[in-house]
């Protein structure tokens, strides 16, 4: 994260070499790298992709083949992508029967990722796929509507209380959180000074944060 509270996705890469035992360590890479982006909602399918675009490599180019895996956001879809040197062994779709061993790779790619394709070269192919985000924009912070909200209402308590901190519209987080803060307390004064209790109204919220509401 920068100094203006926007989330840095820097485009990343990993090589290594399509085996069986390598598959449960880049997953956990892919786990830990979402969780850094502030993506969590996006980890189980891109886990699943990653497993069966390396699988397909596997199983069509061979065990061992120099592979590499990367990460990176295309607008505000996550983009992940496998490439390997073999440009004549393409993925494509088959319709496995329910009760298959194999075979289902692509489909599942298919079913689980918003969009997949494969770009050829004259040494390599890139086997891609993308997961839709809840982004705003592809620095933005995920969350919705909610945290949009959020984000417009600390800007205003932040320009209010500290002119000079603001730049382009936009806080540093340390300010930002300052501001955040402000924003809740004046909050609970307004439930007090409507009759409501401030612990009930903080035991509410609590309780509709936790639910997702």
């Amino acid at each position: 994260m920068n100094q203006d509270g926007c989330m840095i996705r820097k485009a990343w890469e990993l090589p290594f070499l399509a085996e069986p035992q390598e598959v449960g360590a880049l997953r956990r890479i892919v786990r830990l790298h979402l969780k850094a982006w502030g993506l969590p909602r996006q980890t189980e399918v891109a886990q699943l992709c990653v497993s069966e675009l390396v699988a397909n490599v596997i199983r069509h180019v061979g065990a061992g083949t120099p592979t590499s895996l990367s990460l990176s956001m295309n607008g505000t879809y996550l983009r992940v992508e496998v490439r390997d040197p073999d440009c004549r062994a393409l993925p494509t779709l088959t319709a496995a029967s329910p009760d298959a061993e194999s075979g289902r790779g692509m489909a599942l790619v298919d079913a689980m990722a918003d969009r997949w394709g494969v770009l050829v070269g004259s040494d390599h192919k890139v086997t891609w796929c993308e997961i839709a985000t809840d982004l705003s924009m592809p620095n933005g912070h995920g969350g919705g509507v909610r945290v949009t909200r959020a984000e417009a209402m600390i800007s205003l308590y932040g320009a209010v209380a500290s002119p000079r901190a603001v730049k382009a519209s936009r806080l540093s987080v340390a300010v930002a959180k300052d501001a955040a803060m402000d924003v809740m307390v004046d909050l609970l004064h307004w439930m007090v000074a409507h009759g409501f209790d401030a612990d009930d109204v903080l035991d509410m919220a609590q309780a509709r944060f936790e639910s997702g509401l």
